[in-house]
């Protein structure tokens, strides 16, 4: 069954066959606008919404809730209605509230520091499932109002593109949010990536680079294997000379790995002609990955080598990281594997 917010307006107006005209107007700006659950939409009969209800049940189930941060940080597993589940992650900052939903159950793309690579993958998300988590964190986030919503949660979004994108046009369209506070992760999905640059969506792009060497990448990002550093970046410079929009890289700092003066210089001559701003991740610990992140002093100097050589740079402000709830921690790991990578 699909989600009451997987439906368009027109298909909602076709679910409410036989009610009068204004009853989708009413159910549509309540749902939307107002941003309230179902139940509360009292504009609309108790029978009508019942009908609605039993038609379209929530996509999502909570299973567990965690908090951190003071509060600042919250963090729902929800179960989906074969049993799948997933995490979405909302956090408040000072100038904003951000909501970090999933796009897929796991994650086939296997990277090696991110416990949901190493978990796995289960299947797609629907477009109503995606969009609930949103509707679910904008409630929740109140009377703050959500700002921004990335999608960095479970799974590799533009490995479910239509989704992905559909969920884009209904944010920026149907929640009222600014496309520029939208953002889209990826490892590197190089032919999607030239297809999002033509869908006229001023998003923000979150490239997770974290070598920019082949032989590192390859062990870090397997997908690097099918689209090699040539090839992501022929697809990075098309996003930015299509889009206008400056490219986000994202580097995850592991000790001996990618934070050497090797691997500082390999960033340089990928971001620099790109213009790219570089996004340092301190590393998360993960149970399956056995190399530690650099060390505060490193991140810091490796900072300001970028800085130094003309490339902006800041350090994320991570959050979350005791509820496993920071980047590359999303997964309840029944699969995880332990993996070992080589020093530079």
């Amino acid at each position: 069954m699909t989600s009451l917010y997987g439906l368009t307006r027109d298909e909602l107006a076709e679910a409410l066959a036989g009610e009068p005209p204004y009853r989708a107007d009413q159910l549509w700006r309540g749902l939307w606008a107002e941003g309230r659950p179902l139940g509360e939409v009292t504009t609309v009969p108790r029978a009508l919404r019942e009908r609605l209800a039993a038609a379209h049940p929530p996509a999502l189930t909570p299973v567990e809730e965690v908090v951190s941060d003071r509060g600042g940080t919250r963090k729902w597993l929800f179960a989906l209605a074969d049993g799948a589940t997933i995490e979405t992650v909302l956090m408040h900052y000072d100038d904003r509230v951000t909501v970090c939903v999933s796009s897929q159950a796991g994650c086939a793309m296997g990277c090696t520091f991110c416990a949901t690579g190493q978990a796995g993958f289960t299947r797609q998300l629907t477009l109503g499932e995606v969009l609930e988590q949103v509707v679910v964190a904008r409630r929740e986030a109140r009377p703050a109002r959500l700002s921004n919503v990335v999608l960095m949660g479970m799974g590799e979004p533009l490995a479910n593109y239509a989704v992905t994108v559909g969920a884009l046009r209904r944010l920026a369209g149907d929640v009222g949010l600014s496309a520029r506070h939208l953002t889209v992760s990826t490892v590197g999905v190089a032919p999607a990536m030239e297809r999002l640059a033509a869908e006229g969506l001023p998003v923000t792009l979150a490239l997770s680079l974290h070598a920019a060497n082949d032989a590192t990448r390859d062990e870090l990002v397997p997908l690097n294997r099918r689209y090699p550093l040539e090839r992501l970046f022929a697809a990075a410079t098309t996003w930015v000379e299509r889009t206008r929009r400056r490219l986000s890289l994202e580097w995850a700092l592991i000790d001996g790995v990618n934070d050497t003066d090797a691997a500082l210089a390999e960033l340089v001559d990928f971001a620099a002609p790109l213009a790219a701003h570089v996004n340092l991740i301190p590393l998360n610990p993960t149970p399956g990955f056995l190399v530690r992140g650099s060390r505060p002093e490193r991140v810091a100097a490796f900072r300001d080598g970028l800085l130094a050589r003309g490339v902006n740079a800041t350090v994320r402000n991570t959050r979350g990281r005791s509820i496993t709830a920071a980047c590359g921690q999303l997964a309840q790991v029944s699969r995880g594997r332990r993996v070992a990578l080589r020093r530079r």
